[in-house]
């Protein structure tokens, strides 16, 4: 869903989320080589807006990212936030182990959605925001309401 489709409430709720949120583990992080890819662009922009971000990604070495863990269920407590940039549905992959982390929230990327991940994550006390650019989000509450 494009952001400028977002329901009011729907865009409300994702705004509290990224106000309130302080630390955002990023599953499917890409590597800042890959610059181009989203997966790459948008932690480095959160993280440039003061949010503490953990890559989780097998193939991410700690060494070039401290705190990244190849899994969810590696992070030693869970993080505000879980942003999740794999394909829809690889995100049935990932159901247990988010429940077992129980984040705050879990936000699916642009393009990312699974209706049924969403429903047992919200069944258990999980916010989820769908189909939804976190950094378009975030950038559009820097701008006063009606600006173009």
């Amino acid at each position: 869903m494009e952001e400028n489709t977002m329901q009011e409430e729907e865009r409300r709720a994702a705004e509290r989320i990224l106000r309130d949120a302080r630390s955002i583990a990023v599953l499917g992080m890409k590597d800042s080589s890959e610059s181009s890819e989203p997966a790459a662009q948008i932690p480095d922009y959160l993280r440039q807006q003061g949010y503490r971000i953990v890559p989780v990604n097998p193939e991410l070495a700690e060494a070039d990212y401290p705190g990244a863990v190849a899994t969810l269920g590696e992070l030693p407590e869970p993080p505000d936030v879980v942003e999740v940039f794999r394909n829809s549905d690889a995100v049935t992959a990932h159901a247990d182990e988010l429940l077992a982390l129980h984040p705050k929230a879990v936000w699916l990327q642009l393009g990312i959605r699974n209706d049924a991940v969403a429903e047992r994550l919200r069944a258990a006390g999980i916010e989820v925001v769908q189909d939804a650019c976190m950094l378009k989000v975030h950038a559009a509450m820097a701008q006063p309401r009606g600006a173009v």
